[in-house]
């Protein structure tokens, strides 16, 4: 058997200074999905969501947002992004069919422990989306995240870095 030898010679690195190890993040991209509110009434009755984003990343023209979004804008997005991009989209939450049943005796949808289920859902969807570079160029996802209202009848493209 030959011997080996192993180089367990530390790699030099310049040392950390306190801006450095404190200081803010070279790349941040931090989106949270929150403060869940339900309006309407019968048929006509959703769940919205409040997605906050705050990054330094050149590509978004804001550096911090906050819209509101309903599941079916998430939808949406995952059908945009899966039609004009290369991404592989990751699944949302599901749809729940089973919870929009009459008659169950709950809240079904609208059941606050199944709200904070699929809003944790539904950032785990976004964070993973929107921290995929090939993602970061889509316009829809700008919209998404930082526009008011989407324009659903936009012409899709991608985002030039300014």
């Amino acid at each position: 058997m030959a011997d080996t030898v192993v180089d367990t010679r530390r790699l030099h690195s310049k040392p950390q200074n306190l801006n450095d190890a404190y200081g803010p993040p070279s790349n941040f991209l931090e989106i949270d999905v929150s403060n869940p509110q339900t309006v309407g009434v019968g048929r006509n009755r959703y769940t919205t969501y409040e997605v906050r984003l705050k990054t330094n990343l050149p590509i978004f023209k804001l550096k911090e947002s906050c819209v509101r979004r309903r599941y079916s804008d998430f939808e949406w997005l995952r059908s945009e992004l899966e039609r004009e991009s290369k991404v592989v989209v990751p699944p949302l939450p599901g749809k729940a069919l089973f919870r929009q049943l009459p008659f169950r005796g709950d809240e079904g949808i609208f059941d606050e422990s199944f709200i904070e289920e699929r809003k944790q859902g539904l950032e785990q969807f976004i964070n993973k989306v929107a921290g995929h570079p090939l993602a970061q160029n889509e316009r829809c996802l700008h919209m998404f995240l930082q526009d008011e209202i989407i324009d659903r009848n936009y012409t899709p493209s991608k985002i030039r870095q300014a």
